[in-house]
Order: C-alpha cells, then sequence, then structure tokens
C-alpha cells in the first residue's frame, strides 16, 4: 500500500465511527500545499482503501462503501462495528485493567494490564507518514502506553513482586531518561529489595542529569522519596509504599 494511502486509512482508523473531513484529509496528506488535483487523488486513495478493506472482511465492495467506510457530509466515516482496531483494544483493557485495581483486584488488574501492553508491537505508526493529526494520536496513545505500564509497576510492587520489576525500570529508565515517576519506581523497587545505595544512586543521577541539561531540581515526590529511603532501614522498607503518580518530568 502506497505511503500516503497508508496516511489516509490511519487517519480513519484513528478516528473510528467520526465523518473525517476531506479537508482535513487533505491537510494531513499534503500538509504544505495540496496538489491540484488532491480531491480526484483522495477519491483514488478511498477506493484502494475500501478495495483492501474488502479483500480484508469479505465484503463486497458495494457493501464496503456503503456499511464500512462510507462518503457522508462531505467526509468519509470508518465504521467500527466489522473491524478490530488494535488500538481502541489496547485501551479498553488498560482502562478494565485500571478498574479492576482501583476495584481492589490487584490479580485481574495486573493480568489486563499485561494483556494491554502485550499488545504492542513496535511503535505507533512507524511505516506511516504523519501530519500533525496523526502525530497528536501518536503522541496520546505513546503516552498511554507509558501510563499503562506505570500502572502495572505500582500493581506489581503493591503486590510484593518488586524483584521482578528491576531490570524493565532499568530499561525503561535509560529510554525515558528525564522521567521522574518511572526513576522513582526504580528507585522503590531497589529499596524493597534491599538495595538502598543503588536507589539512592538512582536519584543522584537523575538529579544531576536534570541540573545541567534542564535546570531544574526533581519534583517533591521524588524529593520525598530520596528523603524516606535515606532514612530507612531493611526493617522499615515496606513503608514504602510513597506514590510516583506526581508531575513526572518527561
Amino acid at each position: 500500500m502506497a505511503p500516503k494511502i497508508r496516511t489516509a486509512l490511519a487517519m480513519l482508523g484513528m478516528h473510528p465511527d467520526q465523518v473525517m473531513p476531506v479537508s482535513t484529509l487533505t491537510r494531513e496528506l499534503w500538509p504544505e500545499q495540496p496538489p491540484a488535483t488532491a480531491l480526484r487523488t483522495l477519491q483514488t486513495y478511498i477506493f484502494n482503501i475500501r478495495k483492501a478493506l474488502a479483500g480484508i472482511t469479505e465484503l463486497t465492495a458495494e457493501d464496503v462503501a456503503n456499511q464500512l467506510l462510507v462518503t457522508q457530509d462531505n467526509g468519509y466515516r470508518l465504521h467500527s462495528s466489522a473491524l478490530r482496531l488494535d488500538w481502541l483494544d489496547f485501551m479498553q483493557l488498560a482502562d478494565q485493567g485500571r478498574q479492576a485495581l482501583a476495584d481492589g483486584d490487584s490479580h485481574t488488574g495486573i493480568q489486563e494490564l499485561e494483556q494491554a501492553l502485550g499488545m504492542w508491537r513496535g511503535g505507533v505508526l512507524t511505516d506511516v507518514p504523519t501530519g500533525a493529526v496523526l502525530e497528536a494520536r501518536k503522541l496520546m496513545l505513546e503516552e498511554s502506553r507509558l501510563d499503562t505500564i506505570e500502572a502495572l509497576i505500582d500493581a506489581r510492587i503493591e503486590a510484593g513482586l518488586h524483584q521482578q520489576v528491576i531490570a524493565e525500570l532499568a530499561s525503561l529508565t535509560s529510554e525515558h531518561p528525564y522521567h521522574e515517576g518511572l526513576h522513582a519506581q526504580y528507585m522503590r523497587a531497589l529499596a524493597l529489595n534491599g538495595r538502598r545505595a543503588a536507589a539512592l544512586e538512582v536519584f543522584v543521577r537523575l538529579r544531576t542529569r536534570l541540573i545541567d541539561e534542564i535546570g531544574i531540581e526533581p519534583g517533591y515526590p521524588l524529593q520525598q522519596l530520596q528523603t524516606t529511603i535515606l532514612n530507612s532501614h531493611k526493617s522499615a522498607y515496606t513503608d514504602l509504599a510513597l506514590s510516583t503518580t506526581g508531575s513526572p518530568t518527561k
């Protein structure tokens, strides 16, 4: 499928059950200057998308045009009823997992958050040329994934599985070097595993990086966690249940 056809399909797939105006699609496809043939070219893209959807769903081309990808109000609407959109499944599972945790069912919550994150295969729209709208959608989904990772790690720590998350947090804090929430979780997991010095080293490295590269100090929740670890001893590690959901620097 040609790059711009993938862009048009991504716009429709990221806005299911909504009318996507021709004007919005045109701006996303040609951000700087649409060609004189933009409308005709877009119609060709829609034709090709409908053809592809017919092959996937085993609907006829006519049924696709009338039921699945319909022309409406000077735009196009993709109906999600006949499709499974993985990003919607991810969001639903993540919401269910958080609700289960809020209801006190940590086993189900952890399981559903793991299932949600297990749906990810690489980055968002990695093979799709994007304009402003799709870039915003990419950011939204990437932030949702990171929030879900944080929720899952918190749940595992609270369930006493802190040893299991240390290696993952080492990787995550390297990937997100300014994210205070992830660093706080890393510190908690290390301290709960009896590695207080390593936990404090995580704080020192992050503080140095924030001061040298951004010119700010770590936020209050992280400083409070550092103080708790400094003042704690092995028998008090179970008190490290401080929230890591403040306003992290990303």
